[in-house]
C-alpha cells in the first residue's frame, strides 16, 4: 500500500477475547495540517482525534452509520471534533488550529495544556430517529485516555486505547498512529493479563510508526503471546462529505428572516447582498447571491 495512504489493521484473539485496530494515520493527520494549518500542539490534539474517531468508526455495524467524536474543554484549543463513516474515513476540525503551548518537561506536546478540563462525547447516527450519545468528563485531555475511560464507564467494554502524532520540524506530521484493543465478553483472564502486560510495549506509538513499523507489527507487539487471526486492513483517508445541495439545505434552516437579516448586515458593511458559507471540515466556500437564495426559499415554500 502507498505510504501516502492511511491503512486501519483489524484483527482478533484466536479464541475470541479481545479484537484490536491498528491505524497508520500520518496521510490523515498532515491532510489535516494543510486544511486547517495547525500550530504543533493543536495538530496534536486535532490527529489524536482524528486518528481514534476513524478506529472507533470501523467499529461500526452498518455502512450507513456514522460516529462522531467531541471533546468540548475550556483550553485555548476550544473544540475538538471528528466524524466518521463505516469505513474509517474521518473529517475533522479544531476551534483554534493555531492553540500551541511550550512542550512539556519530557519533551511531549502538551496536549492536555490546550485542552483543558471539560466533556468527550461520543455520538453514533445509526440510521433511525434515535442516535446515541454518551459523554463522560475528560480524565486527563490527553484523548487517549479519555476514550478507554469513555468505552469503560459508557460501553461497560474494557479498552486499551494509545495514541501518537510525531510533528516534524517543518510543522507536518512525521508520523501518526492508534491502537485500540477491546476485551469482548467472557475475555480469558490469561489473555487480559498477557494485554495488560505488553501495554507497555507500544509507548511511543508514533516513533515506532516513524521507524517504519507496519501496523501488524504494532498489533504483533499488542498481541505478543497471544494467538490472533487478522480480519483485514482497510485503507482510510480525510474525506469530507460537504456539498452544495448540502449547504445549501443548511441554508434553507436558517429561515427567510434570518436570510434577509444577514443580507441587510452584508450590505450595511459594503460587501453584495449574498451569503459566503465555508465548510469547517475542508474550508471550501459556497457562495449564494441574493437571486439563489429567493429561489431556494421559494423552492422550499412549494415543496411543504
Amino acid at each position: 500500500m502507498s505510504a501516502k495512504q492511511s491503512t486501519i489493521f483489524r484483527a482478533m484473539t484466536e479464541d475470541g477475547s479481545a479484537r484490536i485496530h491498528v491505524i497508520n494515520s500520518t496521510a490523515i493527520v498532515n491532510e489535516a495540517i494543510r486544511i486547517h494549518g495547525t500550530a504543533p500542539t493543536a495538530t496534536a490534539a486535532l490527529g489524536r482525534v482524528l486518528t481514534a474517531t476513524s478506529m472507533m468508526g470501523a467499529m461500526l455495524g452498518e455502512k450507513e452509520n456514522t460516529l462522531s467524536l467531541t471533546i468540548k474543554g475550556d483550553g485555548m484549543a476550544g473544540t475538538v471534533l471528528a466524524v466518521a463513516d463505516y469505513y474509517g474515513n474521518v473529517r475533522g476540525y479544531i476551534s483554534n488550529p493555531l492553540a500551541d503551548k511550550e512542550r512539556k518537561p519530557n519533551g511531549k506536546l502538551d496536549v492536555s495544556g490546550i485542552i483543558g478540563d471539560g466533556t468527550l462525547t461520543v455520538a453514533k447516527d445509526m440510521g433511525d430517529d434515535q442516535p446515541y450519545n454518551g459523554t463522560i468528563r475528560l480524565v486527563s485531555g490527553e484523548i487517549a485516555e479519555d476514550v478507554a475511560q469513555y468505552y469503560a464507564t459508557s460501553e461497560q467494554c474494557p479498552t486499551l486505547c494509545a495514541l501518537g502524532v510525531l510533528v516534524d520540524v517543518d510543522y507536518t506530521c512525521k508520523a501518526a498512529g492508534g491502537v485500540l484493543v477491546q476485551l469482548l465478553p467472557f475475555a480469558d483472564e490469561e489473555v487480559v493479563a498477557k494485554l495488560e502486560a505488553n501495554a507497555s510495549l507500544i509507548t511511543n506509538l508514533s516513533h515506532r510508526f516513524a521507524e517504519g513499523m507496519t501496523n501488524e507489527e504494532i498489533a504483533a507487539l499488542v498481541l505478543e503471546g497471544i494467538p490472533y487471526s487478522p480480519f483485514d486492513e482497510l485503507e482510510v483517508e480525510y474525506k469530507c462529505t460537504c456539498s452544495r445541495e448540502r449547504t445549501e439545505r443548511a441554508v434553507i434552516s436558517l429561515g427567510q428572516t434570518e436570510i434577509e437579516k444577514l443580507l441587510d448586515e452584508a450590505e450595511a458593511e459594503g460587501k453584495p447582498r449574498e451569503l459566503e458559507l465555508s465548510c469547517q471540515f475542508c474550508n471550501k466556500v459556497y457562495n449564494f447571491s441574493e437571486k439563489e437564495l429567493k429561489a431556494l426559499v421559494h423552492k422550499a415554500f412549494e415543496e411543504k
